[in-house]
């Protein structure tokens, strides 16, 4: 795993534990030798993670639109930053760019950042781990809600298990380093009845 592209709150949140986990992660990705790529901004949890792993000698590659890029929120202090056209264009180069995946703390567009690469997973358009940081148990309502979808019958277990959760930096990062993808036939069970 040469790089991790992480999704976290330009926000530095109401607790001073998601910044000091934002911190702890960027500088062991540092330590591990791998490559940060996140959104490119330099405020909240983003320009955190971002200044602690330059700051321990690590690389951070943004990727920002030309919106915020424009509002003053671009991190121009980075190993690489690109500016892009729009939301769609900053997503697709950060999946093509990271190894795998991990969602830090953060508001709808984290939620919305996560979702869509762990639906690619589940629909087998990548076999990246994604993972969770659960800080001070911010993710686990998260975490509720999608066993309730599983309990509900809207998502197979194998789904499920294919989310890499864990409360600590290095039990996350071991995680990743270990995932083996697995695949399921989404649809099997609607081709046996047809």
């Amino acid at each position: 795993m040469r790089s991790v592209c992480v999704y976290c709150g330009s926000s530095s949140g109401a607790e001073p534990v998601y910044a000091e986990a934002a911190r702890e992660f960027g500088r062991a990705l540092a330590e591990a030798g791998i490559t940060l790529v996140y959104g490119g901004g330099k405020v909240g949890l983003m320009g955190i993670v971002a200044d602690e792993a330059m700051k321990h000698g690590g690389k951070a590659v943004g990727v920002i639109p030309e919106l915020l890029f424009g509002k003053e929120v671009g991190h121009t202090g980075l190993t690489q930053l690109h500016v892009v056209k729009d939301m769609h264009e900053r997503k697709k180069m950060m999946a093509d760019l990271a190894d795998a995946f991990v969602a830090l703390p953060g508001g709808v567009g984290t939620y919305e950042e996560l979702f869509e690469v762990y639906t690619w997973a589940q629909l087998g358009y990548h076999q990246k781990p994604v993972g969770v940081l659960n800080v001070a148990g911010y993710f686990d309502p998260l975490k509720a809600m999608l066993d309730h979808t599983v309990k509900a019958g809207f998502m197979r277990q194998a789904y499920l298990d294919l989310l890499q959760m864990a409360d600590t930096t290095s039990a996350l990062i071991d995680k990743l380093q270990r995932y083996e993808p697995v695949v399921v036939a989404k649809w099997s069970e609607h081709r046996k009845e047809v």
